[in-house]
């Protein structure tokens, strides 16, 4: 059997895709390891899984493609916001139409027959080949023995004895397998997408009743808290140094601001104007989150990060219900 075929593999960093990839090159195929991003699809975790396992992972932005089919996808929603066919098929679509470029013959992925819900049962498995395009390039190897046998597997590219028929959501299969390639990292289960995220979820609706497409603001979902003023204004509120980092490195326009004296989260306010009373507002909202601070203080604000205006304020009084910020009266604020 010819081993000069390659193959492009859907990667996410997770154990599953890990495994198809290693699990084909230890067959004696060359694998070319993609992630496909958008402003919610973040490349963190594939790009250290794919470092620690010693793989070249090449990182393309689907940002258009994806929030296009988001707004009306095809097969529906799963999971909260998740188009999770749509998406599997766009991304097989959009590695497919790589494999020239890539000097590539088939396409492989982790999924899991049964091992979730909506893509991976075998109705949606076929309706992602499908709605990719390549149908018959799309190989699976740690179910392929489960399912029809497409281009590689009829024209014994691919030995078919050597495809596997892990089943279901356990992981014993896996985890096994990855002592036996050598693979000593890979995440523990768990986040998952975020556009399954209810918190998320609540976000992306409030980004749609309200924004007009801005790729800046869709980015700034991914980090701290959210909190909508009023139809043209929107708070986001750092939870930690990280999102402090975050908000701090995406930072484009609007007003900066973080409490003068006692450090604590930063604050970032997108409005279509700045009256002063929203601006009280939202350094009073700012102070609930700082920990340190008193009930009355001094913040610091700006266009930008010099932060060269001043106002004291005191602490807001409210509580968090799903990203929803209610007063003590329940009127949102």
């Amino acid at each position: 059997m010819s081993r000069k075929h390659k193959a492009i593999a859907l990667f996410s960093g997770g154990l599953d895709s890990i495994l198809s990839v290693r699990y084909m090159m230890s067959l004696g195929f060359e694998v070319q390891p993609v992630f496909f991003r958008a402003p919610y699809l973040v490349p963190d975790k594939a790009c250290e899984s794919a470092a620690k396992n010693g793989l070249d992972l090449i990182v393309r932005d689907i940002s258009a493609e994806h929030f296009a089919l988001l707004k009306n996808p095809r097969y529906g929603f799963g999971k909260n916001y998740n188009p999770c066919i749509d998406c599997h098929a766009l991304m097989f679509k959009t590695a497919g139409l790589m494999l020239g470029e890539l000097g590539a013959d088939f396409l492989i992925s982790g999924e899991v027959l049964g091992q979730r819900p909506k893509s991976q049962m075998r109705d949606g498995i076929n309706a992602v080949s499908k709605a990719s395009s390549f149908a018959d390039l799309l190989v699976r190897p740690l179910s392929q023995r489960l399912l029809t046998p497409t281009l590689p597997i009829r024209e014994a590219w691919i030995e078919p004895d050597t495809m596997l028929d892990f089943h279901g959501r356990s992981r014993k299969r896996q985890m096994f397998l990855a002592r036996e390639l050598g693979i000593s990292y890979y995440p523990h289960p768990g986040g998952g997408c975020l556009l399954t995220d209810v918190n998320f979820a609540l976000r992306l609706d409030d980004y749609f009743q309200h924004t007009p497409e801005d790729r800046y603001q869709l980015t700034l979902l991914n980090y701290g808290r959210h909190f909508r003023l009023h139809p043209q204004a929107k708070l986001i509120i750092g939870r930690d140094e990280k999102d402090n980092g975050q908000i701090e490195a995406h930072y484009e326009h609007g007003i900066l601001m973080m409490s003068r004296v006692y450090p604590g989260p930063l604050g970032l306010l997108i409005a279509q104007e700045y009256p002063s009373s929203l601006i009280q507002q939202a350094a009073s909202m700012l102070l609930y989150y700082n920990k340190k601070a008193p009930g009355k203080a001094l913040v610091n604000y700006g266009h930008g990060f010099e932060l060269d205006s001043s106002i004291e304020c005191e602490k807001a009084v409210f509580k968090l219900v799903n990203d929803t910020i209610i007063s003590k009266d329940k009127e949102t604020l």
